[in-house]
């Protein structure tokens, strides 16, 4: 099943147990816009080359519609549609006043240089620059996009409307980008582990974590998860993969990555076979790489007692059901990896209003935020007698259509 039929599989099961209409329902699945742009640029070599560009705004009854670009080979219309819905309900869930977008270049970042990548992006903007806005839709960083690609965005907008920093979040911190935003999904994924682990009785400290995918979620995840206590046992990316049962040194792998480009040769841990990683001994499993990769075939071996979904839909439909009656408790996507979004809401709050906090602040709210909307997660789960994925969904479905009805939209 790809991410847009489970997505939608999700939004159904959800709107059932809510008692939703079907013409509301329709209301909320079907995308405000979807965008798709030709991107021509000259090489360095001097040839021109064409890349597609897409732009899926879901959803803006609550707010701006929010959502990374990503540049990828195999960024497609569907994969767009799936994240851009995910997008609404994750911001729901995490009470942001944003709606849910998504947008990518299908593109292979690796094979473009620092120049192409710059037209590549300025050309993009140029195509889509009167459908985004500060109070309309806020790109982010995502897949191969990073600060510096949004610095770009920010100043090919602006010489169309205007100095506007609030028009893209994840910026470097000299654009107006906030402090804490790097670190932002991977410390909201230790939050939400710390309040799922809370809620049955343990803590970070002492249990032992396995974290498939090394890039900022997955080495900031790890990284904070130890400063707690936690022991990671087995790291993965696309180099390699590596364990130590006594628990990786993740200060020298840090240090070993930034020097290597990968886990892969690293001397404190030993080497084992990447598509193991995810059946690995451990108490926590953190998927932060692509999606779909637990599935039928995997789920029935995997050991870890939790699994906090760090990466956007890692779990397919049919290994939900197989890893419920093993009795493994998934914390979903739309609340696990909620962080970046959170902060990126702190940066926007900050552009708009010219005045920066400084980092314990910006912390201190996401953490607020993070417990908060666990809480909400749980009640939800307690009202509709569900699983935390559906309790995450029935919660991030009921605000949205609230505010779809309120606006009188659903008619």
């Amino acid at each position: 099943m790809n991410a847009l039929a489970a997505t939608n599989r999700n939004f159904k099961l959800a709107s059932r147990l809510l008692g939703l209409d079907s013409k509301l329902e329709q209301c909320l699945l079907i995308p405000f816009r979807e965008i798709k742009v030709e991107c021509t640029i000259p090489k360095d070599d001097g040839s021109l080359a064409t890349f597609i560009g897409f732009r899926v705004q879901h959803d803006n009854a609550r707010g701006p519609m929010k959502g990374g670009i990503r540049y990828h080979p195999e960024v497609d219309p569907d994969e767009v549609n799936a994240l851009a819905q995910l997008m609404t309900w994750k911001t729901a869930v995490a009470n942001i006043p944003y709606g849910g977008a998504k947008g990518g270049i299908g593109c292979s970042p690796s094979d473009l240089s620092i120049s192409e990548l710059e037209r590549l992006t300025r050309v993009f903007t140029q195509k889509i620059h009167d459908l985004i806005g500060i109070h309309t839709d806020v790109p982010a960083p995502d897949m191969g996009t990073n600060p510096q690609t949004m610095a770009w965005i920010l100043d090919e907008y602006s010489k169309f409307h205007g100095y506007s920093p609030a028009v893209v979040t994840g910026k470097p911190i000299d654009l107006g980008g906030s402090l804490g935003r790097d670190a932002a999904t991977g410390r909201g994924v230790l939050f939400a582990a710390e309040a799922l682990l809370r809620d049955h009785g343990k803590s970070i400290a002492g249990q032992r974590f396995v974290v498939q995918g090394f890039g900022n979620v997955g080495s900031w995840a790890a990284q904070l998860i130890t400063e707690q206590g936690g022991k990671i046992v087995a790291v993965s990316d696309i180099t390699g993969a590596i364990k130590n049962k006594n628990g990786i040194d993740i200060a020298s792998l840090l240090k070993h990555v930034k020097e290597n480009r990968g886990v892969k040769g690293f001397h404190g841990a030993d080497s084992i076979d990447p598509n193991s990683i995810l059946v690995e001994d451990c108490d926590v499993l953190i998927p932060a790489a692509l999606g779909g990769v637990i599935n039928r075939d995997n789920a029935k071996d995997i050991k870890a007692k939790f699994i906090v979904e760090a990466a956007n839909h890692p779990t397919d439909p049919e290994a939900d059901e197989i890893l419920a009656k093993k009795g493994v408790v998934i914390l979903p996507d739309i609340y696990a990896n909620s962080g970046g979004v959170t902060v990126s809401y702190f940066e926007w709050v900050q552009n708009i209003q010219g005045f920066m906090w400084d980092e314990e602040r910006v912390n201190t709210e996401l953490k607020a935020y993070m417990n908060r909307g666990f809480k909400d997660v749980k009640d939800m789960c307690k009202t509709h007698n569900c699983d935390l994925r559906m309790g995450a969904f029935t919660l991030g479905v009921n605000r949205v259509a609230r505010a779809t009805t309120l606006r009188g939209w659903e008619a």
